[in-house]
């Protein structure tokens, strides 16, 4: 998981025997005055992805360090590459040949402990041929009522260059700001609850300077002919997410949480997840997952304008269209001891394998249309499978 992603969540843990109301009564007597909170665990991640969909190829390695200096620190370091082969729809369908390109991300983080307060920063530079990003990322999380309680505040900054490959006089930047507050909560020793809102504000070049929008035009074979998208320079999302966690008594655990998102574009999503983990043995770990997704559309997408320049905002970008996708996932981890590792603490073996369908609302198959000598507007609408696996190994030393 990357860094920035890590250090904006909270996870609470309560391993213990007693009863649920001897924890209440710790509450009572103690409030605020519990255990501190606790740095995460000095450890290495080496992982490699490959993700397969719609015409979309992206696969490359990552590797994470995180290490303690003192009691009362901890710093960390992220690789991580993206390879991307594409030829996807959009690609596609304006007639450009599959291109090639490679994302570099370089992050890194700090996080400072003091009594039951954790405050962290990570910085994150990623780099690609046409596209240049900086975010920086400041926490603080505070726990509270005997640790049963954990609230974190967050804020981002990032700064991005937008470049064209296809035209070296291009040149625009992005600005991006984001606010995040999130709640955890132990409700009993087998029962912990989570809450966040999250509201994130874009400026600047939000578009995509290589994808344009198609419009009637009766001249043409088809009916249609192409013009550049055009967004508006700002934009303003909310979102507000709630999670459920379960301990069971065989050491599984199974989880369900929804997320509700909106924004200044009519945009607006939902998502619900569950997931369960069972144990096969003390080594073996299954995990299951579900996620689906549904969106509306954008206010100025459409899939066919009736003419040319029809309105000052213009997009034919698919994920601003309306559209559904589900995920199922399936892992499996097994536990290294020190009877394997002999020299570290412990490790953990991953292999996750996590398959997508995508089925969009009005945004139509282009090429397939082409293909068939539909005329615009008539082609069969746009869907795709895809997969995701994931596999990494884990030390903790």
């Amino acid at each position: 998981m990357r860094v920035a992603q890590v250090l904006l969540q909270v996870v609470a843990v309560v391993v213990t025997k007693n009863s649920c109301g001897f924890i209440l009564c710790v509450w009572l007597l103690f409030g605020t005055q519990g255990h501190a909170q606790v740095l995460p665990e000095d450890r290495v991640d080496s992982l490699y992805h490959i993700y397969d969909g719609g015409g979309i190829t992206v696969q490359g390695p990552s590797v994470l360090v995180r290490k303690s200096v003192a009691d009362t620190v901890s710093v960390s370091a992220n690789y991580y590459v993206d390879s991307i082969s594409s030829a996807s729809v959009d690609v596609v369908t304006l007639g450009a040949s599959r291109y090639a390109e490679e994302r570099t991300q370089l992050s890194g983080s700090i996080e400072y402990l003091y009594e039951n307060s954790i405050l962290s920063y990570a910085y994150t530079n990623s780099s690609e041929n046409d596209y240049e990003a900086v975010t920086s990322n400041l926490s603080i999380a505070q726990e509270m009522f005997g640790g049963l309680t954990t609230v974190a505040l967050g804020f981002k900054s990032g700064n991005n260059v937008v470049k064209n490959s296809t035209n070296p006089s291009f040149e625009d930047t992005t600005d991006i700001k984001g606010y995040r507050l999130s709640l955890s909560q132990v409700i009993t020793k087998n029962i912990l609850l989570g809450s966040a809102y999250e509201i994130i504000t874009d400026s600047g070049y939000l578009n995509n300077p290589y994808r344009q929008v198609r419009y009637i035009d009766t001249s043409q074979a088809l009916g249609y002919s192409f013009e550049p998208e055009v967004y508006p320079q700002s934009h303003t999302s909310n979102a507000v997410g709630f999670n459920i966690k379960y301990f069971l008594p065989y050491r599984a655990a199974c989880s369900g949480g929804y997320r509700y998102y909106i924004d200044s574009w009519d945009i607006t999503a939902d998502t619900i997840d569950v997931s369960y983990v069972h144990p096969l043995n003390e080594n073996w770990l299954l995990d299951f997952s579900y996620r689906f997704y549904s969106q509306t559309s954008a206010s100025f997408y459409n899939d066919l304008f009736p003419y040319q320049t029809a309105q000052n905002y213009l997009a034919r970008d698919k994920e601003l269209s309306t559209y559904s996708s589900h995920s199922i996932g399936l892992g499996v981890t097994y536990k290294l001891g020190r009877d394997q590792l002999v020299i570290v603490e412990k490790g953990s073996l991953n292999l996750y394998l996590t398959a997508f369908s995508f089925q969009y609302d009005d945004f139509r198959d282009v090429p397939a249309g082409r293909d068939n000598n539909l005329m615009g507007g008539t082609e069969p609408m746009y869907d795709f499978n895809a997969y995701v696996i994931r596999s990494y190994l884990s030390i903790w030393f």
